[in-house]
């Protein structure tokens, strides 16, 4: 008699999870460094824009403010749409999006053109940063999302200093006759090849459990940005016309509005566009709260400064860029050294780092008060170098805190809301300090103005000092 063997039946293996490797970490942070380049890139070249497309103050200012605002708007959905159709496809789909409005920015045959460009272009930037974090979250554990997260936080530190650095010395080379377009005609090759790069080495993540999107939530975000951001750039060069006071009078309430939306559908199981239970999360939540003042005077500082040296100083779009070179250096410098300095001291850097940021800027203002007008590179080389240690010793760690305990499940909603924080704290930086010295220039001149406005960033740095006292004192 024969015995039937009956075979066991066979488990599947569950599928290891994907694995960010080395060339897909370096494809992700060139995505990451190109929208942030791109919101300083033009700081240099408005003066230029101006001129050849007779774009008068409030024109150019929505060069940079249509940008900025709508990338701010659309970051958190960007994230969340990562989660449900997949993080790759938005990645490269966004990546590609933002060559061609580039390109179109590049091509602009008129100012309103530009400004149309600009705002399809912060549009994209918001469907492609988002899947950046997210994919490192997602891919990474250990020490190797620790790594990864450090040299997130040094990209974008640099990228929005080398973008001025850049803007100045692609207008002044006039390659090829395109003047200020080549700022933005500069990104074409740089996105073709990240989608090259992305194909190959990019690994696809979604969401297990993907949530659809809050569109009360989604409209009420943008409600809440809009009414803040909008009156607040334009304002001063509007003159303050009444529908910017309706606009900021209607902030609260939008705010208040899409808080309480977000908490009921929270509360009732719902899926929420920022869960205001993200926010029990304590490193978190006094991470975001130090990222905000630290952008706002970062972002306030580059464009009083760019605007300082050419318009008061009357440097040139090159020597404006190069002032802040050993800013640059030095950040990059101490990006590199900062991860073994927070595995040897903790959060512990990040005060340290407020000090010398603030000794830098009273250096800086020391400088502009008794050298104005011959202000450049070497006066200001003292207080830039220790801005930038500074500001390298904060960044890249608090960028760590911030998403150190968000669960993988939610990594693209935490990115979103972080990097939203960041970009409205950026734009709200520009409109100000940058109306703030603006303002002063005319009654008490650019070297008071300057002076002014480098004091009052430097509260804002105090700010950040104390607020990182609260931080959790290691990194999880």
């Amino acid at each position: 008699m024969t015995e039937t063997i009956t075979p066991r039946p066979v488990r599947p293996t569950p599928s290891a999870p994907p694995v960010l490797g080395g060339l897909g970490l370096f494809t992700v942070l060139l995505a990451a460094a190109l929208p942030l380049i791109d919101f300083f890139i033009v700081n240099v070249a408005l003066p230029t824009i101006g001129a050849d497309l007779s774009a008068g103050e409030a024109v150019l200012e929505l060069v940079v403010a249509g940008y900025g605002v709508a990338y701010a708007v659309l970051l958190v959905l960007g994230g969340r749409l990562g989660d449900l159709f997949g993080r790759r496809r938005l990645f490269l789909g966004g990546m590609a999006a933002f060559g061609l409005t580039s390109l179109a920015c590049g091509l602009a045959p008129d100012a309103w053109s530009l400004v149309l460009a600009r705002v399809a272009q912060g549009a994209s930037a918001a469907a492609m940063l988002p899947q950046v974090l997210a994919t490192i979250q997602a891919t990474t554990s250990g020490p190797r999302r620790a790594k990864a997260m450090g040299l997130y936080g040094a990209t974008a530190g640099l990228s929005m200093v080398a973008g001025q650095i850049l803007g100045g010395l692609l207008v002044a080379a006039d390659v090829a006759g395109t003047g200020w377009r080549s700022v933005f005609l500069v990104n074409v090759p740089v996105v073709v090849l990240g989608l090259v790069l992305g194909a190959r080495a990019v690994p696809d993540t979604r969401s297990p459990r993907p949530e659809p999107v809050d569109v009360p939530g989604t409209v009420l975000l943008a409600a809440s940005l809009l009414t803040l951001l909008v009156p607040l750039t334009e304002g001063r060069a509007a003159g303050w016309p009444l529908w910017t006071w309706l606009s900021l009078a209607a902030f609260p309430f939008a705010a208040a509005a899409f808080y309480a939306v977000e908490r009921r559908a929270d509360r009732t199981g719902r899926t929420p566009l920022v869960p205001p239970s993200l926010f029990a999360i304590v490193s978190l939540r006094r991470g975001l709260l130090l990222i905000v003042p630290f952008s706002i005077g970062f972002s306030g500082f580059m464009f009083v400064v760019a605007v300082a040296l050419q318009q008061g100083a009357g440097l040139g779009p090159v020597d404006a860029g190069l002032a802040l070179a050993p800013l640059a250096v030095v950040f990059f410098l101490f990006s590199v050294a900062g991860p073994r300095l927070v595995t040897r001291y903790g959060t512990r850097v990040v005060p340290a780092g407020a000090v010398l940021q603030g000794l830098g800027l009273a250096l800086m203002a020391l400088a502009a008060w008794r050298s104005w007008p011959d202000l450049g590179m070497v006066e200001l080389l003292p207080g830039a170098a220790l801005a930038g240690a500074g500001q390298a010793l904060q960044l890249p760690v608090v960028f760590r805190v911030v998403l150190s305990e968000v669960p993988a499940a939610r990594a693209g909603v935490g990115s979103g809301v972080m990097i939203t924080t960041q970009q409205s704290s950026l734009a709200l930086g520009v409109a100000t300090l940058g109306t703030l010295f603006l303002s002063l220039s005319t009654s008490l001149g650019m070297r008071d103005a300057l002076v002014t406005t480098l004091l009052v960033q430097l509260a804002a740095v105090a700010s950040t000092g104390l607020l990182s006292l609260r931080l959790p004192r290691t990194v999880a």
